[in-house]
């Protein structure tokens, strides 16, 4: 049984001027110990599809079709029940650790009231389990940092200190938002390798979401390509890269930078802008920016279908040219 099994999800805002369709008929599933990587441009989906996993939309949101985590389903699950599940056995990692943790409050006040919620511990025991956890994520001195705020901890150590609190659990699932965005490149490195070394240690399942190819790289077993809220490709990790099957996601890997090809490739951009999820154009989203498109682009959307032994895309097209 996949320890995540999405099903036609979609997820749907209400606002002043009619419905933004933020995600669309997603299937995925996912296996214990699995890394999947949510790799597209901004606003094509990625947060949207993780915060309906953890029930966590704005109030002018909904989400419909089916999402099923070890087995339960979690789209109308009752915000008590779900409580129990978020933070316990999934657990996130939001894009901006300043904003995420609690200004007020020094780390271990944080920290703890995290078990002492889900485990029901003294909080002489979760601070010494925190402290400890501090240690796994590479914090130097954590029994006296933890007494500190987050004003006095840098970008990359805010950020030990956020997946630290999601780890304090040992969660099943852990999704990563964008988690190392703000970063140098440095502590980005640092950052996946340590993600990398605990999805070990702890066997623990993750949701790599980021726009950032290079990220995904370093730490997906598998990657979904979304657009316009749509799956239009997924493959293995290293298939992607080697042989992408979706115009888009060919294009995605010929606008980033190589060192094997440096100073002999020019850099390719793709042409025009992202769709407004108000007004998805008819036929195939990515149609109007397709070098490839022709009649049948304009007049249908592809479904996401089987290509070989585990790829899928959304294209019309048998094979790319």
């Amino acid at each position: 049984m996949p320890l995540l099994d999405i099903n036609h999800l979609n997820t749907r805002f209400e606002v002043r001027d009619g419905e933004v369709a933020a995600v669309n008929d997603v299937s995925l599933t996912m296996q214990q110990g699995e890394t999947l990587g949510i790799v597209g441009e901004s606003g094509c989906g990625k947060s949207q599809l993780v915060l309906s996993i953890m029930g966590l939309l704005s109030s002018n949101g909904r989400a419909t079709g089916s999402v099923r985590f070890d087995g339960r389903e979690l789209i109308g699950l009752r915000p008590a029940e779900m409580n129990k599940i978020r933070g316990h056995r999934i657990a996130m990692i939001f894009q901006d650790p300043m904003t995420c943790l609690n200004g007020y409050l020094t780390i271990a006040r944080q920290m703890t009231e995290v078990l002492m919620l889900h485990k029901g511990v003294s909080y002489r025991e979760a601070k010494q389990k925190s402290i400890a956890m501090l240690d796994a994520v590479h914090i130097p001195d954590a029994a006296n940092r933890i007494n500190r705020y987050p004003h006095e901890f840098s970008g990359g150590m805010r950020q030990r200190v956020m997946i630290a609190m999601a780890l304090l659990c040992e969660p099943d699932l852990l999704i990563a938002d964008e988690p190392t965005t703000a970063l140098d490149v440095t502590v980005q490195a640092q950052i996946i390798a340590l993600m990398n070394e605990l999805k070990t240690d702890m066997d623990m399942s993750i949701i790599m979401i980021t726009h950032d190819l290079g990220v995904i790289a370093g730490i997906a077993d598998n990657v979904a390509v979304m657009y316009a809220g749509r799956v239009c490709e997924y493959a293995p990790v290293d298939d992607l890269f080697r042989d992408p099957q979706h115009p888009y996601t060919r294009g995605l890997l010929q606008s980033v930078p190589r060192l094997d090809t440096a100073g002999t490739t020019a850099l390719h951009a793709i042409p025009g802008n992202p769709p407004n999820l108000q007004h998805v154009p008819p036929g195939c989203a990515y149609q109007p920016r397709c070098a490839f498109a022709f009649d049948a682009c304009l007049a249908e959307r592809p479904e996401l279908r089987a290509i070989n032994d585990g790829r899928l895309k959304a294209c019309h097209l048998e094979a790319l040219p």
